[in-house]
C-alpha cells in the first residue's frame, strides 16, 4: 500500500473499495440466508399455527384425539425452545451437533436450518394469534354451506389471517436479516465475518464494521418500503363505497 489513509473516513474508503468483493458475496450470503430461511419459515410456521388452533372435541375417536394431543405437545416443546434459547446458540448446537453426530453439514445449510427453525417458532404464534383474529361467525358460515373445517381453513380463515400478520411477516424478515451475523460463529460468510476479516487485516475493525452498518441500514431501508408498498397493495383501495350505503344513497 503506497498511500496509508491517514484519518477514518479514508480508511472507510480504503477497506470498502479494496474488499468490494468481499462485501458484496458477503451481502449476497446474508441475504440468500435470511431470504430462504425466512420463506421456509413462513411455511413451518403456519402449519405448526394450523395445528396448535386445531380444537379438540368430544365426539371425536380417542385415536383422533390421541394424534392430535401429540402434535399439539410436540409444536409447543418446539415452539418453547426455539423461543427460550438465543439463536447464536441454536446455531452452535445444530452445527457441531449435527457433525458429531455423524452427519456432515456446511455452514451454509446449517444456517438456514436454524433461521428455519427459530423464524418457525415466532411465527407459529403470529399464525395462531392471526386466525383467532378471524371471527368465528365467518367459520360457522363456511360450515353451513357445506365446507368442511379444513377447506373453511384454508379458503375462509388463511387468507384473512395471511393479511393480517403481514406486518410482523416483514418485521420478522428484517430481524433475520440483521440476526445472520450471528452465525458467524459456525462459519457462514456473511456480513460480518466478511468485516472481521477485513478489519483484521489493518487492525481497523472500527471502520469495518461502519461499512457493513451502511450496507445492513441501505437493506433494511429497501425491504422496509418494499413491504410496506406490498401491504398496501393487498389493503386495496381506501375510497370504496359499501354496496349497502350506495343503494340508500338512491343512486
Amino acid at each position: 500500500m503506497t498511500d496509508t489513509p491517514s484519518n477514518m473516513f479514508e480508511w472507510i474508503v480504503f477497506l470498502a473499495t479494496k474488499y468490494a468483493g468481499m462485501f458484496l458475496d458477503g451481502t449476497k450470503i446474508t441475504l440468500y440466508v435470511a431470504v430462504v430461511g425466512t420463506i421456509l419459515g413462513f411455511v413451518l410456521g403456519y402449519v405448526v399455527g394450523i395445528i396448535q388452533d386445531i380444537s379438540i372435541n368430544k365426539e371425536d375417536f380417542i385415536l383422533k384425539k390421541g394424534i392430535i394431543k401429540f402434535f399439539k405437545i410436540i409444536c409447543a416443546i418446539y415452539v418453547e425452545l426455539f423461543r427460550g434459547t438465543p439463536m447464536i446458540v441454536q446455531g452452535m448446537i445444530v452445527y457441531y451437533g449435527l457433525r458429531q453426530a455423524g452427519v456432515e453439514i456446511g455452514p451454509i445449510f446449517a444456517g438456514i436450518l436454524v433461521t428455519v427453525l427459530n423464524t418457525g417458532a415466532y411465527m407459529a404464534e403470529t399464525v395462531r394469534a392471526g386466525i383467532k383474529s378471524i371471527d368465528r361467525g365467518q367459520k360457522e358460515g363456511a360450515w353451513s354451506l357445506g365446507m368442511s373445517p379444513l377447506l373453511t381453513m384454508f379458503k375462509v380463515v388463511l387468507p384473512q389471517a395471511f393479511k393480517n400478520i403481514i406486518p410482523e411477516m416483514a418485521n420478522t424478515f428484517l430481524t433475520n436479516l440483521k440476526m445472520t451475523s450471528v452465525l458467524n460463529v459456525i462459519g457462514v460468510s456473511e456480513l460480518f465475518l466478511v468485516a472481521k476479516t477485513a478489519g483484521g487485516t489493518y487492525y481497523k475493525y472500527f471502520e469495518a464494521y461502519l461499512v457493513i452498518a451502511v450496507i445492513y441500514l441501505v437493506l433494511c431501508f429497501v425491504f422496509t418500503r418494499l413491504f410496506t408498498f406490498i401491504e398496501k397493495k393487498i389493503a386495496g383501495k381506501k375510497d370504496y363505497v359499501l354496496a349497502v350505503e350506495y343503494m340508500e344513497d338512491g343512486k
